[in-house]
């Protein structure tokens, strides 16, 4: 009976001391700590940024360098300017432009010194007409304005000497009218008008881009040579 007591009171002890070595066993074996955790390195708000080091706000950009276009493929360029030769006599003869009103037509033209010398003109030059075919037109040039209108002082002027330095340029004017006064005349057009600028020089021939459209009155106005603007 005293046996059975001490067996049941054991029992108990005997698995608390089982439980408690097995603690202790598995305290020994987990004797050596565990590794420390690696410390934290530099994250993005800890170590230099994006905002905090050099930017492209803070650094050269393209903005604060000189900028440089990109060449645009297939983009029209300016043709170069090409400069005729000076004719033979060393001056240039050049079309300006004119003004048609109610059947009046004037026209302007200027001579250019392109030579090297001075160039010295003195009253009206020579001037006729060509058709399209370059066969002369038949017309009756008349210094001033002719009759064929009034309030024109350009063409009614004086004549005077007129030296023209090298690059400087001269000018004259015509007058005429574009009607038809008579049914059975043909109506004339020249589109060529040849100048000899002084007796003896040269003889300039140009084509006009407005043509003289005379009609049938065969009459013309010649204005004197005129210096250049001051």
């Amino acid at each position: 009976m005293i046996a059975k007591r001490w067996m049941g009171r054991r029992i108990p002890g005997l698995v608390t001391a089982g439980v408690l070595a097995g603690v202790l066993a598995g305290a020994a074996g987990c004797s050596t700590p565990p590794a420390p955790r690696a410390a934290p390195g530099p994250t993005a708000a800890s170590g230099p940024t994006a905002a905090s080091g050099p930017t492209a706000a803070s650094g050269p950009t393209a903005a604060s360098g000189p900028a440089t276009p990109a060449p645009v493929r297939g983009a029209p360029t300016a043709p170069p300017v090409t400069q005729e030769p000076c004719p033979e006599g060393g001056v240039r003869l050049v079309e300006l432009a004119g003004n048609a009103a109610m059947g009046l037509r004037v026209a302007e033209f200027q001579l250019v010194n392109c030579g090297a010398q001075p160039y010295v003109l003195e009253g009206y030059p020579q001037l006729s007409l060509r058709d399209d075919r370059n066969d002369p037109v038949e017309v009756a040039v008349e210094h001033g304005s002719a009759g064929i209108t009034t309030g024109t002082p350009d063409l009614d002027e004086a004549p005077r000497p007129v030296t023209l330095a090298p690059g400087q340029a001269a000018f004259f004017g015509i007058v005429w009218r574009n009607l038809v006064t008579e049914s059975a005349t043909p109506a004339v057009t020249a589109r060529i008008v040849e100048v000899e600028p002084r007796p003896g020089a040269p003889r300039l021939w140009l084509r006009l881009a407005a043509p003289v459209d005379l009609g049938n009155t065969g009459k013309l106005g010649l204005g004197p040579w005129r210096p250049p603007a001051r």
